[in-house]
């Protein structure tokens, strides 16, 4: 350490540039992007991935939270991101220098708000390009030193900060080096702990130090319980380093000052009751232009034989930097095999596109898993499924399991179950999926939703194939993943359906051991119960278009096989006459049926929540029988020319609009129902199948809606008024309120009846008349449509619709239809550019238009005349009393401050009744609650929407809506190019496809994006930059647009190359490398040229070459070329590309130019 009683300020008159920057850079031949003066922006969030169970959440000012497998195995705090932020200065990574240099002394904290203005510095931030390390690096121009720190992680030994000290100047330097990490937590405090607790947390601390080894022992002195019983202690959290010499060592930050002020430091062995830390302190002698590196290395939930292990590794083992370093780069390389099995490498021309796609898929894997390994399933998880599944199935199927081998292949499974006449074990088998490395998308950004990456167990160290996640987010990555794996399609497919209620919805989440349910937990005001209402359509529907697409007939084969099961949720939907009474109380939570599911789940396995016979059988259903039950559900609550009526207390895909919930009617979901029951218009054209058996209470139901649709059918001719529109209403939900009540009262008979196709046939054209009629109808004057309306019933037995403002989901969900023209979507595109949804700054569209909401002092006023014409009101106030209202100094009329709500206000009314009040507040209740709802409009009310600026409040962008209209837009394009629309018509649907594309941001500037262009983030509020990294939605539909560009289509089993939409840009202007990962996990390369591009499909490399004449060369592995002169291959060489068996080694796609844009 240097001892100096002053110091000296050097500035440099270098004039810095200031510019952010983003350019993509090369560091020890590894790729990363580089922000430039990065601290010019305002601190963005960021995840740090990997290939292993390591979490890393931090900001861009060095705030940070970081563990293993969840938050309850923490390194840092696990706070909300707003704390990270804000704790940047005591919490991770922390360095200060005291440097001589020309015979002066100075000290420099890098990245710290001490001594800002003391020197001229430069901070810039690197990502790498695969998402699994960051680097911090200040340049201090005065002092001509550089000192940066990159965070990366290692399997073995878990987080790694790499520092390096570099002097830029011709002349030595001396640096006494402080450098570490703070606020460290003991092994054993888990996030509600620590964010309820942290003092009592920091009482329990012990920091110890190994002084032959420098390891530093983060624990607690005791398990923190309130129990009367010893709780010990017996892991810790460690942190150790390489590189410095004769270092002493500080467990705490308490002598950090002592450090700046030139005092001397003592090593700390031993520290009790204080926040850990973790510093090594050297001097450090660089020569002119010289550098100095070393290593702080972090890991939780380590016992004493592995601690011992690893002391003895430091002080004895040389080559433990080159195990480490070798360790990381191990890492990269198995996340990169991971994220390739998901077709996520391509090279272009455009390194920011290529890095977003890998990212997007990075994080869509995350969420939805990734297959173990391909096709190939391993009996000891398959056996371990079946047993958590099914015992009962499991031991009656024991022999036909043994016989499998260790490993064997999916279609292997298949075959196995199609020889079985057990329903269960045939069913079980079409479900199972091996997949790994899922999670639920938990952050700080979004701490309410739990994470967990379950990939090792804790008492063995073995293998876990897991997958978690909330219904429509594992289901919606699982879209994008089947791209990559299509032989899973039909698990996916009946893992669905398998999952959903006989009254046509779905559970809350869905796991590899089944599924779950909300329950009401009183002590929590975030639970709450109820179904989604859009979760069951559209992300079903992309399931069978995929597998009609690649399988053709395949779902006619499900038209007659009763291998299709109930989910058995203990919710109960009220009946109908009661959902008009309270449209907002509609769900009772039967808590009896809750145990004894559970009972019976805990006793069997996951199969006890199906549903049951009365007999005591599980309910069983054909494909036919399943999709009507999901189709009659949602007709069941059609509102014509208004909706589906939003009555299960659950939104839709946007959750801040919960308040819709009850009044609400939502053309989103009949708009994506139109596409649905289209599809199956189309399959029924060309089925051979008569007829199905389904269950007679269902049968029931589908003649009563077909009876309705037909009998309605004359109204289509003109506008529906008020009283036709309650009457079918009516009809329809008194239809499916007696079905589910026959099933909730005395479950299903087992007794089937026949259903022709025919009929359905022509109910399916029926309902697609009421729907369009519909679509027609919520045209708005700006050629917008609607997305939600609301309904009222009226005294007069009467329902009348009024709309809500603009939204981004109606024009998205309206263009995905299928409905309009192209020449009328086109008209929508351009409508929506000139809307309030337009916003210019990011050149993207927000959810709804921003509203100017009233400040503090503006809301709550009452209109003199509304006090004048209520008697009540008037004498409340000459009473002085002050329960319902009060007059301020100024003459103006308030309610009382405590109301929330009408019903707060009810409740006041209420109290009145039992005073002298009692025949004015008799007479005027509902004259005063409207006088409410004059002030407030809260039938206007959307829920969280409405009310908040960030997330999906005003003025936000929310990133998968806006992924979700490209989508759209590119299927749009895609019809008019086939329909061969006018020149003039495809070209504008380019061009909006184009401008939605680039609004989304990869070619932004990270000012304006605000942050790392190349990562996918969920909203971008007005005025701040991009928020919530990582797992978003998004990331499927920019997959699946991406995959659009490049023109990779299959039809009838046939994969074909059609890239009508891809730029010519995009091809290479020069040689280079295409490095990927064969099906067999082997890194290989492609040597491309100018004019050429390359992408993996079902981790097959295709290229692309711009030539004078369509054809594809299909290299095999046995050194055969198959040449097809067109673009497309055949059935059979298709069928070798989906079936991942490695076969197809190469594709080479020759392309004339005129296809390209």
């Amino acid at each position: 350490m240097l001892t100096s009683n002053y110091t000296s300020t050097l500035r440099n008159n270098t004039i810095k540039d200031n510019a952010v920057k983003l350019e993509p850079v090369t560091i020890d031949n590894k790729a990363y992007f580089r922000i430039s003066n990065s601290d010019e922006m305002r601190p963005f969030f960021m995840s740090i991935v990997s290939d292993s169970n390591h979490w890393m959440f931090i900001s861009s000012n060095g705030g940070l939270t970081a563990g293993r497998k969840n938050s309850e195995f923490s390194l840092f705090p696990y706070y909300s991101e707003d704390k990270i932020t804000e704790s940047s200065e005591i919490t991770g990574a922390k360095s200060i220098f005291q440097i001589k240099k020309n015979d002066e002394f100075h000290i420099w904290e890098p990245f710290s708000i001490r001594f800002g203005s003391k020197y001229n510095t430069r901070r810039n931030l690197y990502k790498g390009v695969y998402g699994n390390s960051v680097i911090f690096e200040e340049e201090n121009l005065d002092l001509k030193l550089t000192y940066r720190y990159e965070w990366c992680s290692s399997n073995r030994f878990g987080f790694v900060k790499k520092s390096k000290l570099i002097n830029n100047a011709g002349t030595p330097v001396n640096v006494s080096v402080l450098d570490g990490v703070q606020n460290i937590l003991p092994y054993g405090v888990g996030a509600d702990l620590q964010n309820a607790s942290s003092n009592l947390v920091d009482a329990y601390k012990r920091t110890e130090l190994i002084e032959e080894s420098g390891v530093g022992i983060f624990a607690l002195s005791a398990i923190i319980v309130d129990k009367a019983e010893p709780s010990e202690a017996l892991k810790a959290n460690v942190v150790w380093s390489l590189g410095l010499d004769n270092s002493i060592y500080l467990l705490s930050s308490l002598q950090l000052n002592t450090f700046r002020n030139f005092g001397s430091i003592h090593q700390e062995t031993d520290v009790k009751a204080e926040k850990g830390a973790y510093f090594i302190h050297a001097d450090v002698d660089l020569s002119p232009y010289e550098n100095k590196e070393w290593v702080m290395v972090a890991n939780v939930n380590q016992n004493h034989t592995s601690i011992v292990a690893l002391s003895n590794s430091i002080n004895t083992e040389d080559n433990l930097l080159d195990k480490l370093n070798a360790n990381i780069a191990l890492g990269t390389e198995k996340l990169i095999e991971l994220n390739a099995a998901s077709d996520a490498l391509q090279l272009t021309s455009d390194n920011y596109r290529d890095t977003r796609h890998f990212s997007n898929t990075l994080f869509n894997i995350m969420r939805g898993g990734i297959f173990d390994d391909g096709y190939t399933i391993e009996k000891w998880d398959f056996k371990k499924y079946l047993q958590d599944a099914n015992n009962e199935v499991s031991n009656r199927n024991a022999d036909a399991i043994n016989c499998l081998s260790e490993k064997f292949s999916l279609s292997e499974l298949k075959a196995v179950a199609n020889s079985s006449n057990n329903r269960d074990f045939v069913r079980l088998c079409l479900e199972y999926m091996p997949l790994k490395f899922s999670r639920r998308h938990g952050d700080p950004s979004r701490p309410w939703n739990k994470f967990s990456i379950n990939t090792r167990s804790e008492i063995d160290g073995s293998k876990i194939l897991d997958y978690e996640g909330n219904w429509r987010d594992i289901f919606q990555n699982w879209e994008a993943l089947a791209h990559s794996h299509p032989e899973f399609i039909e698990n996916m497919i009946h893992k669905f359906l398998n999952a959903t209620t006989f009254d046509g919805y779905n559970p809350y989440r869905v796991t590899k051991g089944g599924f779950d349910w909300e329950t009401i937990e009183p002590d929590d005001p975030w639970s709450y119960i109820g179904y989604w209402g859009d979760h069951q359509i559209i992300y079903l529907l992309k399931f069978l278009e995929f597998i009609e697409n690649h399988k053709p007939g395949k779902l006619e084969s499900f038209f007659n096989k009763d291998i299709f099961v109930y989910a058995n949720v203990p919710y109960r939907i009220k009946k109908y006459e009661n959902l008009l009474k309270n449209p907002k109380d509609t769900i009772d939570f039967a808590k009896e049926s809750d145990h004894k599911i559970r009972a019976k789940r805990e006793k069997l396995g996951a199969d006890g929540a199906l549903l049951q016979n009365a007999n005591g059988d599980v309910v069983r259903a054909n494909f036919i029988e399943k999709i009507l039950a999901t189709v009659l559900a949602k007709l069941s609550n059609f509102v014509p020319e208004g909706g589906i009526w939003m009555n299960t207390q659950r939104p839709e895909w946007n959750d801040a609009n919960n308040a819709l919930v009850g009044n609400g009617i939502s053309m989103v979901t009949l708009y994506y129902l139109r596409r649905f029951l289209k599809f199956f218009d189309d399959v029924f054209e060309n089925t051979t199948t008569d007829t199905v058996e389904v269950s007679v209470e269902l049968l029931q139901f589908f003649n009563e809606v077909k009876t309705t649709f037909d009998n309605s059918k004359a109204l289509l001719n003109r506008d529906i008024n008020d009283t036709d529109r309650k009457q079918i209403l009516d009809a329809l939900g008194k239809a499916g309120s007696d079905y589910r009540n026959s099933i909730y009262n005395s479950s299903f008979s087992g007794k089937k009846d026949e259903l022709g196709i025919n009929e359905v046939k022509s109910f399916t054209k029926s309902a697609l008349a009421h729907l369009e009629h519909s679509i027609e109808a919520n045209k708005r004057s700006d050629n917008l449509y609607h997305a939600y309306n609301l309904m009222t019933v009226e005294s007069n037995n009467n329902l009348s619709i009024s709309y809500l403002s603009e939204m981004l989901e109606g024009q998205v969900a309206v263009l995905s239809s299928g409905y309009l023209s192209s020449k009328e979507n086109l008209t929508a595109l351009d409508a929506l550019k000139q809307s309030k949804l337009f916003r210019e700054d990011q050149y993207s569209y927000i959810l709804y238009p921003f509203k100017d909401l009233k400040g503090f002092m503006e809301r709550n006023t009452i209109s003199a005349q509304a006090v004048t014409n209520s008697k009540l009101l008037q004498q409340l106030l000459e009473d002085g009393n002050t329960q319902i209202i009060e007059k301020d100094i100024t003459g103006k009329y308030h309610f009382n401050g405590n109301f929330k709500n009408a019903g707060d206000l009810k409740v006041g009314l209420k109290n009145l009744k039992n005073s002298t009040y009692q025949d004015l507040v008799h007479k005027e209740e509902k004259a005063v609650l409207q006088v409410f709802e004059d002030v407030f409009n809260h039938k206007a009310f959307t829920g969280r929407s409405g009310t908040f600026y960030g997330y999906e409040g005003l003025g936000s962008i929310y990133w998968h809506m806006v992924s979700k209209l490209q989508l759209a837009v590119l299927e749009c394009c895609l019809k008019a190019i086939n329909n061969k629309e006018s020149d003039a018509i495809v070209g504008r649907l380019l061009e909006h496809y184009y401008e939605i594309n680039e609004g989304i941001g990869v070619h932004k500037s990270p000012e304006l994006y605000g942050a790392f262009p190349t990562d996918p983030y969920s909203h971008t509020p007005t005025g701040k930059g991009a928020q919530q990294p990582g797992m978003t939605g998004q990331v499927k539909e920019d997959i699946l647009s991406r995959f659009g560009e490049l023109g990779v289509f299959v039809t009838k089993g046939k994969l074909y190359f059609y890239p009508c939409m891809l730029r010519k840009v995009e091809f290479l202007a020069e040689s280079k490398i295409f490095n990927y990962v064969t099906i067999e996990n082997e890194k290989s390369q492609l040597q491309l040229s100018e004019g050429e591009l390359s992408f993996t499909y079902c981790q097959v490399p295709v290229v692309y070459k711009i030539s004078q004449k369509n054809s594809i060369e299909v290299k095999f592995k046995d050194s055969t070329i198959k040449t097809f002169q067109s673009l497309s291959l055949d059935e059979a060489t298709s069928k070798s590309v989906f079936s991942r068996l490695g076969e197809v080694t190469e594709i080479r796609v020759n392309i004339t130019e005129d296809y390209l844009k």
